[in-house]
């Protein structure tokens, strides 16, 4: 039994004002990926029985470099914005929350920089 009043106990775990901005930005990206998706859809379906030579011209233009970065990058972001939601939702025990919390954003950060790095590597030629 506690002496607080329930205001007392209830102080401290409201809202921490982040859900409007965390909202807003799965929404935003998901707007985003609509003509993005539709994009490297068509783009993939012109490139289905290219080679490599034509693949990497292709890549090396910069509106299409640019695309398929800003594709690759919202998604991951689109991405990791709803696992985290998953993860705070349906993992109860805060040791496993924060644990996969930092797995899932670590995870994201590296496959992140892994494409964008490959990308960059076809279009410029190393």
């Amino acid at each position: 039994m506690s002496l607080k009043s329930p205001i007392g106990r209830a102080r401290g775990l409201g809202s921490a004002k982040e859900g409007a901005g965390h909202f807003w930005a799965q929404r935003v990206t998901a707007i985003a990926l609509i003509p993005l998706s539709l994009w490297f859809a068509v783009s993939v379906i012109g490139l289905s029985h290219a080679d490599y030579a034509t693949f990497k011209g292709w890549v090396g233009k910069p509106g299409n470099t640019s695309l398929l970065l800003l594709t690759v990058l919202t998604v991951m972001y689109h991405a990791q914005l709803g696992v985290q939601v998953v993860i705070e939702d349906y993992v109860s025990c805060e040791a496993k929350k924060f644990a996969s919390l930092i797995a899932m954003k670590l995870a994201a950060a590296f496959l992140a920089v892994f494409m964008t790095v490959s990308i960059l590597k076809v279009a410029v030629g190393v």
